[in-house]
């Protein structure tokens, strides 16, 4: 159901790879809710997924961009002004990866080189996007850039690795850069805390499987899927948040709240008993 959220408002999405993607998710809702869009990812990302298929179905460009590159996201920023025909709204900021991770390094051994481009992709691309935003003034008073995290930016995760210190970073440039941004020119950041979701990225990391089914069952309200999190970005896009910013904003069933579930402690107890 549509309830005209985002009416007359326009945005960038990045990161939609295909319809597994949380982005391409939120891409979805909020043209239903009215936006118009701008698709961006790598150019490598764009020629390996189906983003070409989603931009043609909702009626709108595809821009390709390194989100490390500066220089990228000036031209994304340009292109995306030119096609609205001047400054817009939203923006979501959906990008990760780890070559550790991806590599099966332990977190006592990683390769340093794969660190710093884990830190680069993952956090420091956020950085960048929103430097860029402000220089150009592309985003309207009270526009809203949401970034998507997890909750190991807090606690430690078996397998998440460096991409824990990763989103943690992405964490802190939201805090520092909404105070500055916000103060500036009333444009609020946040980061929402999904749930582990089953996408093409989380599929990479060791014991996803495990993960989801560990935190299904600690989750008073299960797991928030891809779509629930389309549905929440919205409204942080929305008028309705507008003195929402700073802030990350769980998005996990009640998980983040938990120390032990019932359901959790039945499996440990009859595993015990075997």
């Amino acid at each position: 159901m549509a309830y005209n959220l985002l009416k007359g408002k326009k945005g960038i999405v990045f990161g939609a790879l295909n319809e597994n993607s949380i982005a391409w998710k939120v891409a979805e809702r909020a043209a239903e809710e009215g936006a118009e869009l701008v698709l961006t990812n790598t150019e490598v990302s764009i020629r390996l997924g189906t983003i070409g298929q989603l931009a043609e179905r909702l009626g709108t460009i595809v821009v390709p961009a390194d989100a490390t590159s500066v220089e990228d996201l000036e031209n994304l920023t340009d292109r995306a002004m030119e096609h609205f025909g001047g400054k817009f709204d939203f923006v979501l900021h959906s990008v990760g990866m780890s070559p550790n991770v991806r590599k099966g390094r332990a977190y006592g051994d990683l390769d340093y080189g794969f660190l710093s481009k884990t830190l680069d992709i993952s956090a420091i691309s956020f950085h960048k996007m929103l430097q860029v935003l402000m220089r150009k003034d592309a985003i309207n008073d009270w526009g809203s850039i949401v970034a998507l995290t997890y909750i190991a930016a807090q606690r430690t995760f078996a397998g998440y690795s460096d991409m824990a210190d990763a989103k943690a970073l992405l964490e802190s440039f939201a805090r520092s850069f909404g105070a500055e941004y916000g103060r500036k020119h009333h444009v609020r950041i946040n980061t929402v805390s999904q749930s582990p979701t089953m996408t093409t990225a989380g599929s990479g990391i060791a014991g996803m499987t495990d993960m989801l089914d560990f935190a299904e069952r600690m989750s008073p309200l299960g797991n928030a899927t891809a779509e629930d999190c389309a549905n929440y970005v919205v409204t942080l896009f929305s008028d309705l948040t507008r003195k929402v910013t700073m802030q990350n904003l769980y998005h996990d069933g009640g998980y983040s709240s938990m120390g032990l579930s019932e359901d959790v402690m039945r499996v440990y107890t009859q595993g015990l008993a075997k």
